[in-house]
């Protein structure tokens, strides 16, 4: 059975009517480059996340670098974040000024050991990036904790875990801002790049709002050199379409979660996702772990099952981070998972049959020979 990574046209046909519908009413507005199609997506997003203000913005690397220079980061500082992560959590902080420094992650949740936390914090460092990973959030409490002792910004990479939550707290409230990314195949997902930030800090918000715009408080009076990192109306206006779907989507999605576990027990190479305590995951990737991890993506493939790696290279020890001086063993943790971790078809319409087609076919290729 052909199984895709992720199929976005499945969630297209299933809203297809309403997404018209506001397009249309872009189109009929003229509202193309922020107005009140991003201004109503921002105040709906604000109270999805439990936060006072949210501002859209171009992409999610867009969010992050914003964050960054919004609450001063800068030449000279240090931000710590984790090296298992898309590389635009690095890029941002590098093109703040700033140079990152990586901690290595929790072997079970792939986010950030706040063990190690400490350790990594010099006189240099003013913020700490921490990644909810593939849907779940980082352990936030003991991160908090480290974090103001130190007088460091805490800035939520939530580019993965829209809707996703830590004791009941969604996944950019906690820290000083929260940055999204909703490129097309995200849980909330827009029809080309958009992203957003996350804050209850209105002096911030009001500095994000002027940063995305050229630095203006009003048209032609600028007041910080700024950049053009605006939403389209058109992608305000899907999200907010989609975000009114996206509680029962992110629900879906753990449901799939659930039925690869139960099916998936029973193969021993392969270690399952594991939700931690007091957290939501909300599965934007669900990723298993095996040593076979390759030839096992190479020949699902050949069946018609495909599959995605995140991430094959772990930041430090890409070439374009070399500068920073680590090496092969500098996060050995984050490098064992790295060469292990593959994603499966995960999204919301994904069936039943589809998932019990993928398992069958791990297992035939793991455990016993299937014809």
């Amino acid at each position: 059975m052909r199984v895709p990574f992720l199929d976005l046209k499945a969630q297209y046909a299933s809203i297809r009517d309403e997404i018209g519908t506001a397009l249309q009413q872009v189109f009929d507005a003229t509202a193309f480059a922020g107005g009140p199609f991003v201004e109503n997506f921002e105040k709906e997003f604000a109270s999805f996340c439990q936060c006072d203000f949210a501002i859209g913005v171009g992409s999610g690397t867009d969010a992050l670098w914003m964050a960054l220079l919004g609450l001063g980061i800068g030449e000279g500082d240090e931000v710590i974040t984790t090296p298992n992560t898309f590389i635009a959590t690095a890029e941002a902080i590098s093109f703040s000024g700033a140079t990152p420094v990586f901690v290595d992650i929790d072997e079970q949740t792939y986010n950030m050991n706040p063990d190690l936390l400490e350790g990594a914090i010099t006189p240099k460092t003013k913020a700490v990036i921490p990644v909810h990973l593939f849907g779940q959030m980082a352990d936030m409490d003991p991160i908090m904790q480290v974090a103001r002792m130190h007088g460091l910004f805490v800035i939520e990479d939530a580019c993965q875990a829209h809707g996703a939550e830590h004791k009941q707290r969604c996944a950019g409230s906690i820290g000083d801002a929260g940055c999204f990314s909703f490129y097309p195949g995200k849980n909330l997902g827009a029809y080309g790049e958009a992203g957003a930030i996350v804050t209850n800090n209105a002096e911030l918000a009001e500095r994000m709002r002027m940063f995305r715009d050229h630095g203006q408080a009003k048209k032609y009076y600028h007041r910080l050199i700024g950049w053009n990192a605006r939403m389209d109306g058109l992608q305000g206006a899907v999200l907010n379409v989609k975000l009114k779907h996206l509680p029962a989507w992110n629900e879906a999605r753990r449901k799939n979660a659930q039925l690869y576990n139960d099916l998936l027990t029973a193969v021993d190479s392969v270690i399952t996702p594991v939700e931690a305590d007091c957290t939501r995951h909300i599965y934007h990737v669900y990723a298993i772990r095996t040593q076979d991890r390759d030839v096992l993506v190479r020949a699902l493939a050949e069946k018609g099952v495909s599959c995605g790696i995140h991430y094959p290279v772990p930041i430090h020890l890409q070439e374009a981070y070399r500068f920073l001086g680590y090496r092969r063993g500098s996060f050995p943790v984050a490098e064992k998972c790295a060469q292990e971790l593959a994603s499966l078809p995960m999204f919301p319409e994904l069936s039943q049959e589809q998932i019990e087609s993928v398992c069958h076919e791990i297992d035939c290729f793991l455990t016993k020979p299937c014809k």
